[in-house]
């Protein structure tokens, strides 16, 4: 399994149940599809059909609807029974509508490969819709998420482990899990406590690339706290000077949309470097556009941390604005603290602080891709430096020179010799 330190999102998301508005619009317009191509001789049954589609529909408006008027201020809010209390109605006549719509499609004659796939999608959406308005499997988390027109009514497992162990662990011999980014301080400990493996070989192989030659980690000292109103002027002020030295040639990534916005409007101004800007165009459209356009810069958020791989000096800088901490408002992430916090477990230092490391570890792994690559690394949140669990962050990330002077990463950047130059503060660290 390559890029196993996704392992457990993956199987979050597989063994996760959903229902929403665009998984039953494509089954009515399969359904529909279905019944173009029946025979005359199933007429009553086509009709009834239709007329039970079209009352489905409209019941089905009505609970999503209904949905969105629960509170969803984040896009994914937890839910519960109580939750749900408000739009029991409409749902048991939604659940109810998809029984006859079951009963309608029994009724037509000669079966078919296409009828019995169709009957087992409505049994399927009726079974699980019935699991999630239930919301009382304590191994599963329930939330609401709801994107633009998107209604998704979701429940994801908590603790993967077990499902890990039944589907691959007890099935195989053996199983080689491979990444980039598996250990956290220099141990495997975080990923098989998330994945419940108890029994495993382990080796973790230094980097093909000289960190110590081809980077350096720029920690500037003057960065207010995150939380302060501040931050984006003083982000958008340090961008400036660093992409003075590295004439663009950047991904800035966010761990928020919102500060990205707020950079990017303070940087519009004032950058004289092409600015592409994430959600502007698709993925791949803006890697395109980057590559192609000499001195760009790229605002980008959670989907450009990892998979993306730009080599040569078109990327030159990788600046990160904060640790990528996980919001404890997300549903998952709250259910899997307070399930860390029940067994008497610190879920900050057990679950947040290694999945922040393993995230700002894939980022800043999009500078050095090829042996050949040199550029500077940039991470503008002070608390690496400040609190005690920066040291953890520090440990794990590559031996890259660290610097807090703008002057030495200037230095480094214009070398000619590929060298570093040697510029420290008499306990071996670089100035």
């Amino acid at each position: 399994i390559d890029e196993a330190h996704q392992l457990e999102d993956v199987t979050t998301q597989y063994f996760g149940i959903v229902v929403s508005n665009f998984r039953l619009e494509t089954l009515i317009q399969d359904i529909n599809r279905f019944l173009v191509s029946l025979p005359d001789n199933n007429l009553q049954a086509k009709n009834e059909i239709q007329t039970t589609i079209n009352q489905t529909k409209d019941l089905a408006k009505e609970f999503f609807s209904s949905l969105i008027l629960l509170d969803t201020t984040t896009g994914r809010s937890r839910i519960t029974t109580n939750t749900l209390a408000p739009v029991d109605e409409s749902a048991r006549q939604f659940i109810t509508s998809l029984g006859r719509l079951h009963a309608a499609l029994k009724q037509v004659t000669g079966q078919s490969e296409d009828l019995a796939d169709l009957i087992h999608r409505i049994d399927d959406l009726h079974d699980q819709l019935e699991f999630l308005l239930n919301a009382s499997d304590s191994d599963y988390v329930y939330f609401l998420e709801v994107r633009g027109n998107s209604v998704f009514l979701r429940a994801s497992p908590i603790d993967v482990s077990s499902i890990v162990n039944e589907v691959l662990i007890q099935r195989y011999e053996g199983i080689v899990l491979t990444s980039a980014t598996l250990t956290v301080d220099e141990s495997f400990d975080y990923l098989r406590s998330r994945l419940g493996i108890t029994n495993s070989f382990e080796i973790s192989l230094p980097s093909e690339f000289d960190f110590r030659q081809q980077s350096v980690l720029y920690l500037p000292t003057q960065m207010p706290d995150p939380r302060n109103e501040q931050f984006p002027l003083s982000v958008a002020d340090e961008l400036t000077k660093l992409l003075a030295v590295t004439k663009g040639r950047a991904f800035v990534l966010f761990t928020s949309y919102a500060n990205l916005y707020a950079v990017q409007n303070l940087l519009s101004t004032k950058c004289p470097y092409p600015l592409l800007t994430q959600g502007s165009a698709p993925r791949t459209a803006l890697l395109r556009e980057f590559r192609n356009t000499p001195n760009a810069v790229l605002l980008a958020t959670s989907s450009f941390w990892q998979g993306v791989d730009v080599v040569g000096e078109t990327l030159s800088c990788v600046v990160i604005d904060k640790l990528p901490f996980s919001s404890p408002r997300d549903p998952i992430i709250a259910a899997r603290m307070e399930a860390i916090e029940t067994q008497g477990g610190n879920p900050f230092i057990e679950y947040q602080v290694p999945l922040a490391i393993l995230t700002l570890l894939q980022g800043l792994g999009r500078l050095i891709r090829h042996r050949q690559d040199r550029g500077i690394l940039a991470l503008l949140d002070p608390r690496i430096r400040t609190k005690t669990y920066g040291r953890r962050f520090l440990a794990s990330l590559p031996p890259s020179p660290i610097t807090h002077d703008l002057e030495v990463v200037k230095a480094f950047f214009d070398s000619n010799d590929k060298q570093f130059p040697t510029i420290t503060d008499g306990r071996g660290r670089l100035r």
